[in-house]
């Protein structure tokens, strides 16, 4: 197989991170999460190819989770490389950024529960309580695309 090898959620995060710097573990999922949404509606196509679950406080990437378990802030992934974004996959993380990266971890898990990729993936699921269904990215599509 040749071509351009398939864009991570570590190289995503790695890039958020060298932009913003340091940031709760909270904040950088919800980080990635709206910048794989809103490149669903601006490039119709995925930006990293590992799926986002709802979980209690929020979207989240597990393999993303699990390299910082336990950690509450984080200044760098270790995975990753930002050479794998193209300099539109910078520009539409840049412009995630610029919307809500001024916005505390809380205030990102807050409002994509009042959002309805998360809810409708969270339904029946009590709250607090743990799932791994998928936000799938039809429902990020159709969603954001509609705002």
């Amino acid at each position: 197989m040749t071509g351009k090898p398939k864009i991570t959620v570590f190289d995503v995060a790695k890039y958020i991170l060298e932009q913003s710097g340091e940031m709760t573990t909270m904040k950088l999922q919800k980080l990635v999460y709206y910048a794989q949404a809103w490149n669903l509606v601006w490039e119709e196509k995925p930006l990293f190819h590992e799926k986002i679950k709802a979980w209690a406080n929020g979207p989240v990437v597990p393999e993303l989770y699990y390299s910082h378990k336990g950690k509450f802030s984080i200044k760098t992934v270790r995975q990753g490389s930002v050479k794998r974004l193209s300099s539109t996959d910078k520009k539409n993380i840049d412009n995630i950024l610029k919307f809500y990266g001024k916005r505390p971890g809380h205030y990102l898990s807050e409002l994509t529960h009042k959002e309805r990729p998360w809810k409708e993936a969270r339904k029946g699921t009590p709250a607090g309580e743990q799932s791994s269904v998928e936000i799938t990215h039809a429902a990020m599509a159709e969603y954001y695309g509609g705002l």
